[in-house]
């Protein structure tokens, strides 16, 4: 089994930050890419931000100098810093992986989503 699980989700005022926090476990050999995404009500689900295995990262527009993405490969976790957070901003954040799994016992390259966490944002 493998699991992406998701923490640090909540509700701020406009201006405030967030750090989420998500942790892959199980039969996992290796991870590629990591990354966030969000979707807010009635929309369809975004990038934020996602970081290669040896740092690189990527930015929506939307997040450019506000959140930081980050990653420890030893701990299979992907952080978002979320900073001067704004109304827009409220959505369910998305941890999602490239990873090669094994959910059913079997290895193979795959896309890998967390539950979701609710991140809002009041004014």
């Amino acid at each position: 089994q493998v699991q992406l699980v998701e923490s640090g989700g909540g509700l701020v005022q406009a201006g405030g930050f967030l750090r989420l926090s998500c942790a892959a476990s199980g039969s996992i050999a290796s991870i590629n890419v990591m990354g966030w995404y969000r979707q807010a009500p009635g929309a369809q689900r975004e990038l934020v931000a996602t970081i290669s295995t040896d740092g690189n990262a990527n930015y929506a527009d939307s997040a450019k100098g506000r959140f930081t993405i980050s990653r420890d490969n030893a701990k299979n976790t992907v952080y978002l810093q979320m900073n001067s957070l704004k109304p827009e901003d409220t959505a369910v954040y998305y941890c999602y992986c490239n990873a090669l799994a094994a959910p059913s016992g079997t290895y193979y390259t795959q896309n890998l989503w967390g539950q979701g966490t609710q991140v809002t944002v009041s004014s």
